[in-house]
């Protein structure tokens, strides 16, 4: 069972072109979110996508190695990378790789959640005991009664909160808001940071004894910049699972060179975001001129420095809009599940011109209804 409250990140799997056993990561799954509308942090079960984003780095093995080992244990850890690098979707491979897999695993974006709901939002309330309390409600923490619980951006956290997850970590008890009436449960804390803790700490920003804490399993994840030779294999993932019809789209040599050029500072998830993009606009072939204008720009800087050639020129070849509007429609029924009246919904047409533009392209609806079950 999985509840996730904040949107999604990403894991990767180790590929090897040896014959080896099955690694219990090569599998990872990527965890989606789905608002149910009771709030702004709260969200229904996820369920796990079929795409398993790969990596061959030396980095990203070491990163395995690490997940494997923290996997079996039930002490706290802590996450750190920058933005985009993986850490919820990794907190979320440690809890299916535990003995608590068939428990709850649930996520609190800390830094959505505002500093005076934090704890009603994390431990509970009483009816009554704080602004907006109608009636008792259980916390976040109950909620992940024998899982685990995911902490993203800790750090965010306020000084009050931290002494009291200070608390519910060393004596495994919780008292919600307005209540004087302890309960014990058994939750495994992951946390996750996008800044250093050892600075925060220094800065007085974070409590040093709830860093200690949770500091007993600590995972650095690497940028992507640090990771470039899995670039190829991450982007070929993006683009087969945005368009799984065949044939399927592929990069042009140009293209991927670009990519691994590139330094991403929104690593791992401003790829996605790019090839996404790319896949939408290309003509089956994703070239140069369909990659967003920050990574060709970066890259013709880098030319006209003498990095790359020297002569910062770039061919582009462009396609018909038709080809665009095709592959688009396409993208849309996929989202919709086939759904055609959905789907004429977002394209903000009504049903019979969606059924002229899928004649047009020659979409096979049923396929697409069938690829999406």
């Amino acid at each position: 069972m999985m509840i996730e409250r904040t949107n999604g990140d990403y894991h990767s799997a180790v590929i090897d072109d040896e014959p080896r056993e099955q690694n219990p990561i090569a599998d990872g799954e990527q965890l989606i979110g789905y608002a149910n509308g009771s709030s702004p942090t709260r969200r229904k079960a996820a369920h796990p996508s079929d795409i398993g984003l790969v990596g061959r780095s030396q980095a990203f093995i070491d990163l395995v190695k690490q997940v494997e080992r923290v996997a079996t244990t039930d002490a706290p850890v802590l996450l750190v990378g920058e933005c985009g690098t993986g850490k919820e979707l990794v907190a979320a491979t440690i809890h299916q790789r535990s003995h608590r897999a068939d428990k709850p695993f649930i996520v609190v974006n800390c830094a959505t959640i505002p500093a005076d709901s934090i704890e009603s939002e994390v431990f509970g309330h009483l009816k009554g005991s704080c602004e907006r309390a109608y009636s008792d409600r259980r916390g976040l923490w109950e909620e992940a009664a024998g899982g685990t619980l995911y902490l993203s951006g800790i750090t965010e956290t306020t000084p009050v909160f931290q002494v009291k997850l200070l608390r519910a970590l060393q004596t495994g008890e919780i008292n919600r808001v307005g209540s004087s009436e302890g309960q014990k449960l058994n939750v495994r804390v992951i946390a996750g940071s996008n800044r250093s803790l050892d600075q925060e700490v220094t800065a007085g920003r974070f409590r040093n004894d709830l860093f200690y804490r949770l500091n007993a399993g600590s995972i650095t994840l690497p940028p992507l910049r640090e990771r470039r030779e899995d670039i190829p294999s991450l982007a070929q993932s993006f683009a087969d699972r945005v368009y799984a019809f065949s044939p399927a789209v592929k990069f042009s040599p140009e293209a991927l060179a670009l990519l691994g050029h590139y330094d991403w500072p929104g690593n791992i998830r401003e790829l996605e975001n790019a090839v996404v993009r790319a896949v939408a606009i290309c003509d089956g072939t994703i070239k140069v001129k369909d990659l967003p204008q920050r990574v060709r720009n970066y890259t013709q800087k880098q030319a006209s420095n003498g990095e790359n050639g020297g002569n910062g020129s770039i061919r582009e070849e462009w396609v018909p809009l038709s080809e665009i509007e095709g592959r688009y429609v396409a993208q849309v029924l996929e989202h919709t599940r086939g759904n055609k009246q959905a789907a004429a919904r977002v394209l903000a047409v009504d049903r019979k011109t969606l059924d002229r533009m899928i004649k047009r392209h020659h979409i096979d609806s049923e396929k697409v209804r069938r690829l999406a079950r």
